[in-house]
Parts: C-alpha cells; sequence; structure tokens
C-alpha cells in the first residue's frame, strides 16, 4: 500500500472521471485518477451533440481532456483496473488487478457500464458504429435512411414514436413474439412503421456498418443502422461491495449532488444516468468534483 492518502480516488478515467478530477484539482486537492482503459464508446466514429466538439472521435475528445486534467500537478494517474474497495478509518482503500492498494478520504466511481449483447452475428461488431443507441447522439447521421428498431413491448413502443422523427423508413424488429398491444401495433402502422417478429439471425455488416438484416425464415432486409436498447450491467461491483444502492434499473442511485447511499461516496456518468451522452455526463462528473471539494473542505475547516 502507498504511503499517500488522497483526498479522492476517482475510478473512471473517461469524460466523466476526468470532469471531476478537473474540478478538484482547480480546487487543490490531491486525486488519484485510476483508469483501466477500457472505455465503452471504443468502437464509437465520432461524438456528436457536445457543443465545440461536435464531430470529433471519442478518442480525440479524451486525450485532449486527459491533456489538461494532467496540468493541475495536485492530479495523478495511474493506468489500472480496481477489483476491490473496502471501508476504512480514514475513508476508502482501493484494490487493483495486480494488487497495488491505494488509499483516499473519497471515492468518485465513473466506471460506466457494460452493454450485454445480443446473440446476433454482427452485433458486437456493428455497436457503436451502425447499431446504435440514442438518436440524439447519432441520429442526424442516419436521417432519412432505411432503420430497425430492435426492441419489444412498451419500449418498442416509444422507442418506434421517437425514432420516427429521424426517419419514415422504420421497422420494428421484436425478435419473437410481440407483446405490443393490439392499440400500440394499430398506432405503429397508422404511421407505416413495419412490424416484424420473426428472430434475427446475423447483421451482414463491415467494419461495423450494417448493409443488411438477415431473418432465421431465410428473408433479409436492406438496413442502414439499428438502434436498440440492450440490457446492460455495472462495470465495476465496488459500489455494491461498499453497499451503494442500485435502482430498480441497475444504475448506482445517487441524489441531486452525485452522492451514492454510502457517506464518502460518489457516482456521476453512464453508470448513475440513462442519459447516455458526452455533455450530460461531462456536468456530472463536475458538479460531483465541486461536491466532493465541498465536503473535503468542510471536514477540514
Amino acid at each position: 500500500m502507498t504511503n499517500i492518502i488522497y483526498d479522492t480516488i476517482i475510478i473512471g478515467g473517461s469524460y466523466s472521471g476526468l470532469s471531476a478530477g478537473m474540478a478538484l484539482g482547480r480546487a487543490l486537492k490531491q486525486v488519484l485518477i485510476i483508469d483501466s482503459g477500457r472505455p465503452c464508446n471504443a468502437q464509437t466514429p465520432h461524438s456528436h451533440n457536445f457543443i465545440t466538439q461536435d464531430g470529433e472521435t471519442p478518442q480525440a475528445i479524451t486525450l485532449k481532456a486527459r491533456e489538461q486534467v494532467a496540468k493541475y500537478k495536485t492530479v495523478t494517474f495511474h493506468s489500472g483496473l480496481a477489483i476491490d474497495g473496502e471501508k476504512t478509518a480514514f475513508g476508502f482503500e482501493i484494490t487493483t488487478e495486480i494488487g497495488e492498494v491505494f488509499a483516499a478520504k473519497k471515492l468518485i466511481f465513473a466506471t460506466g457500464v457494460k452493454d450485454l449483447m445480443p446473440e446476433i452475428k454482427g452485433a458486437t461488431e456493428s455497436w457503436g458504429i451502425s447499431m446504435i443507441h440514442c438518436p440524439y447522439c447519432h441520429g442526424y447521421e442516419v436521417r432519412n435512411e432505411k432503420t430497425g428498431i430492435l426492441a419489444n413491448g412498451e419500449m418498442a413502443f416509444q422507442f418506434s414514436k421517437l425514432i420516427n422523427n429521424w426517419t419514415k423508413e422504420l421497422t420494428l424488429f421484436t425478435n419473437g413474439k410481440s407483446t405490443l398491444t393490439a392499440e400500440q401495433t394499430a398506432k405503429l402502422e397508422e404511421h407505416g412503421i413495419n412490424l416484424i417478429e420473426t428472430e434475427i439471425e446475423a447483421f451482414d455488416q463491415t467494419n461495423g456498418f450494417i448493409t443488411h438484416v438477415y431473418l432465421k425464415d431465410g428473408s433479409k432486409l436492406n438496413l442502414k443502422a439499428m438502434y436498440a436498447k440492450l440490457p446492460f450491467v455495472q462495470h465495476s461491483d465496488i459500489p455494491q461491495k461498499l453497499g451503494c444502492t442500485l435502482t430498480e434499473q441497475g444504475f448506482i442511485q445517487v441524489d441531486e449532488f452525485q452522492k451514492t447511499t454510502i457517506p464518502g461516496v460518489f457516482a456521476c456518468g453512464d453508470n448513475t444516468t440513462p442519459m447516455r451522452s458526452v455533455a450530460n455526463v461531462v456536468a456530472q462528473g463536475t458538479l460531483a468534483g465541486v461536491m466532493v471539494s465541498r465536503e473535503l473542505i468542510d471536514d477540514e475547516f
């Protein structure tokens, strides 16, 4: 174990974690950012709807952010995968995959989530490129194109209503028997949204860009993009080990100040919200950093 007790350890060094690190660095706090280098948007070619950075690559945004945060001398970066954590008399200890132990008074989890891919050939390769989750992030680029939605039930109906704003060439794939109500099905038909219950066999894709969807009955359809609301798990189980409560949807429960249900532990970013956009998680990270610094100042005064 290192002899240093940091003011804060931030686990996760992407947009939200870096924003929290900048806020704490500017507050003159000793910060350690532990990052495994495995962002969930690694395949995404471009980031959108983030003012001043629209159309930039996620890697370019992260690199520039890291360079700016690194200018604050009280912020230290460490490459590694945090796998465990425990409460101590002075705060918390975090253990990495190779057995390193770091100590801090406060914790911020900016660890994101891990999306669970459907058992469809080509899905993993297409995720974040042409198999997408958010029209506000990616919808403009595939506007008015032949587009699919992979969903069922109430989620499928609400998602179809939303995506219909970006394209009228829309097909809903329930990937099995539809659980939509008769009224919902009629509404989709009224708006010219096709409904296909046949299970999907594979996505025909090249470098992540879908061209066709193959169904298990042997038929195929041309498509440019496929929206999907995939199930997910927390990328890190340390918050749960520390006792942090999860919501019914599986997000880390936080209050309006990004505080979890465990004193001294904060969370920000995709692990706390379904609003998975760069602009949103940057704002959350800044708020988390500011609130942690306020707690530290109060504790020390």
